[in-house]
């Protein structure tokens, strides 16, 4: 069975479940840490109960991450049972993800939600949403990606320090998301490494306008404002020459159909925002592969759907089995 939380809450303790959590893309130009937004790649995640601990991760993209009690999910699940006085000691992990990892699509928030959202499952939902949204905040610091993950849609978000405040916005029906991917890794401790200390009163203005501009196109589907409204001085000029190719694309991406672009995240990967309806859509495709090849960066280039759900349930585990569930309605 297949269950959004949001239709349909659970309250038994569970042996196992499995979750299915949404990419997401950051910061969409100016809305440094506080703007997210779902994408259609998705990581998932199964939790049972165990005798004795044991991890499985499934698929390229979760090389290297550890298979013991010093795995993230591991220890974030243990967090989930310790706030609520829930005791599973020893869990049966098993993991598949489509989600690149440090290239600016949310692999870690995508993990974390997943982690908080199926422990919490097996003790039965004791904690809410909004609990579960400090506590990844908590851990990464900004909430912009794992209030996407968590939620769905199109998130503005604010965290001091304490508690994070997360709104939703109903993506657009028109809007969609061409993602491309270099094939190289950009950890977001070096892309924060290079951006300054202090801005001027002038970039703080602009990018105060651009995000609120920003949240009014997208909350009203003024598709037509998203070019200027995703102009950015506060993290783009920094980090733009950590990613060879990315100058020009921000700069010409627009005459090649693109509503609005940026840098996803803190990249490597660059997210245009495209009209679903535009003539010029394998264009744009085109450009940006090109301007990253003629820089000497191979990449791939995805059309993504922007996810109007969080975090998916699923309670049914034994009627198949977990590669069928990721091979199935919901993978893209």
């Amino acid at each position: 069975m297949m269950s959004n939380l949001g239709s349909e809450k659970v309250y038994s303790r569970r042996k196992s479940v499995r979750v299915a959590v949404p990419a997401s893309t950051a910061n969409l130009g100016p809305g440094f840490d506080t703007l997210g937004m779902a994408l259609s790649l998705y990581s998932w995640l199964e939790l049972k109960e165990a005798e004795k601990t044991s991890i499985t991760l499934l698929g390229d993209q979760l090389y290297g991450i550890p298979t013991d009690k010093t795995n993230l999910i591991y220890k974030v699940a243990q967090s989930v049972f310790e706030k609520t006085g829930v005791s599973i000691p020893e869990l049966e992990i098993t993991m598949y993800s489509d989600i690149p990892l440090t290239r600016g699509l949310g692999s870690s928030a995508s993990a974390l939600i997943g982690a908080l959202a199926a422990a919490n499952a097996l003790t039965g939902h004791l904690l809410s949403d909004e609990e579960l949204l400090h506590m990844a905040t908590a851990f990464e610091k900004h909430p912009d990606n794992v209030g996407a993950s968590l939620y769905g849609g199109i998130v503005t978000a604010t965290w001091d320090g304490e508690q994070a405040r997360c709104i939703g916005i109903q993506p657009p029906e028109a809007l969609q998301a061409l993602v491309v991917i270099p094939e190289f890794q950009l950890s977001t401790a070096k892309a924060r490494d290079v951006l300054p200390s202090q801005l001027s009163m002038a970039d703080a203005v602009y990018n105060i306008s651009r995000s609120s501009l920003l949240v009014a196109a997208l909350s009203s589907g003024r598709l037509d404002m998203i070019k200027e409204a995703m102009q950015d001085r506060l993290h783009q000029p920094y980090r733009a020459p950590l990613i060879p190719g990315m100058e020009p694309i921000l700069e010409y991406a627009a005459e090649y159909g693109a509503l609005g672009i940026a840098l996803s995240g803190a990249g490597p990967t660059m997210i245009a925002l495209v009209d679903r309806h535009s003539v010029q859509k394998q264009q744009l495709e085109d450009y940006l592969l090109q301007t990253m090849q003629s820089h000497g960066i191979e990449a791939q280039a995805l059309w993504l759907e922007p996810v109007t759900g969080g975090v998916i349930y699923y309670y049914d585990t034994e009627s198949s089995s977990f590669m069928d569930t990721v091979k199935g309605e919901v993978r893209l």
